[in-house]
């Protein structure tokens, strides 16, 4: 066999050690998403993992792992939180048993539009970002589900066309907002739905243009109030110390592609809602806003319930429903 002269040879190995070093220089995040890649969010999320992996030269790589394959919804937090994954994305509401404030985009009738949605989450995302970090975790961003309305069997123009009814209940929420239209709250999980309705089990319920169209909502309900009741938020969340020990430069590139993730975020929900509604209107069904004495109705309730989360809230809820104002 024939020997490398030496120069040679200290130039391969110099040459090998450099594409060693680089590749172990190269940092993978798991990050599991609880929803299938057909949703917006998912993509969102693949969108913004691109995003890092072009913007560090693929010196960090975040392998999207979507379907809730890697971990169920309810364990990504603490996955995330334990270290077990560096990055994760979920419900925002799922953490209301933590602390208050993360249920606060789920008051009905406290920020009834996109508009209003972005000033609650200016306002809020200060304290929900201190609330994290105590657990060692870090905000990256958070996208907006639809706005949330009513699809019932017969026309709805004030609550007092709920009393009676039976209403799907999927949360404590959900319950104490069937509570208070006078209707009886039926705890229903979505993959119920249409069964639950053509057996008379609900006659009512409140949700997206998007759990409308994914239930087939005009087999089995005729009308549908956007009343965009309130609008929910995922977030997607970094271990702070998986986010530390990255250099400052891909750090910054981190922020950066959230930052724009968000943003191309909500447009995607927007345009979700659009396209949604619209094929519920193609269905068939009565797409309506509230009337203004509905609209009003709902208002007062949204007051009453915005006044219940404050008294749990304290301090910190106060002043977020007062800089909202």
């Amino acid at each position: 066999m024939k020997k490398m002269p030496l120069p040679q040879l200290l130039i391969s190995a110099v040459c090998s050690l450099g594409l060693a070093t680089a590749a172990g220089a190269a940092t993978k995040w798991d990050m599991p998403t609880p929803y299938g890649d057909g949703v917006f969010h998912t993509k969102n999320v693949r969108a913004f993992a691109k995003d890092v992996s072009d913007a560090t030269g693929g010196e960090l790589n975040i392998v999207v792992h979507s379907g809730a394959s890697l971990y169920k919804h309810p364990q990504i937090y603490r996955a995330v939180r334990t270290g077990q994954v560096s990055i994760g994305e979920m419900f925002m509401g799922l953490l209301g048993n933590q602390d208050p404030v993360f249920k606060l985009d789920n008051i009905p009738f406290l920020a009834s539009d996109y508009d209003a949605a972005k000033k609650l989450w200016k306002v809020s995302r200060p304290t929900i970002e201190k609330s994290l970090a105590k657990s060692g975790v870090k905000l990256l961003y958070a996208v907006p589900w639809p706005p949330q309305g009513f699809y019932t069997k017969k026309p709805i123009t004030s609550v007092k066309d709920f009393s009676g009814l039976k209403m799907r209940a999927y949360s404590s929420t959900t319950s104490r907002l069937a509570v208070l239209l006078n209707a009886s709250p039926t705890t229903v999980q979505t993959p119920e739905i249409p069964q639950a309705f053509s057996t008379g089990i609900i006659d009512a319920m409140v949700t997206s243009p998007s759990t409308g169209v994914s239930s087939q909502a005009w087999d089995y309900v005729k009308y549908y109030t956007d009343t965009q009741a309130w609008i929910p938020k995922n977030m997607v969340i970094v271990n702070t110390k998986a986010f530390n020990q990255l250099s400052a430069k891909t750090q910054q590139a981190v922020l950066n592609a959230a930052a724009k993730a968000e943003k191309r975020g909500w447009r995607m929900s927007m345009d979700e809602t659009s396209a949604k509604t619209a094929v519920l209107k193609a269905k068939g069904m009565t797409v309506s806003a509230p009337t203004a004495q509905f609209k009003a109705e709902l208002q007062q309730i949204g007051k009453t319930m915005s006044a219940e989360w404050a008294a749990k809230a304290g301090p910190e809820g106060a002043k977020i429903l007062q800089a909202l104002k």
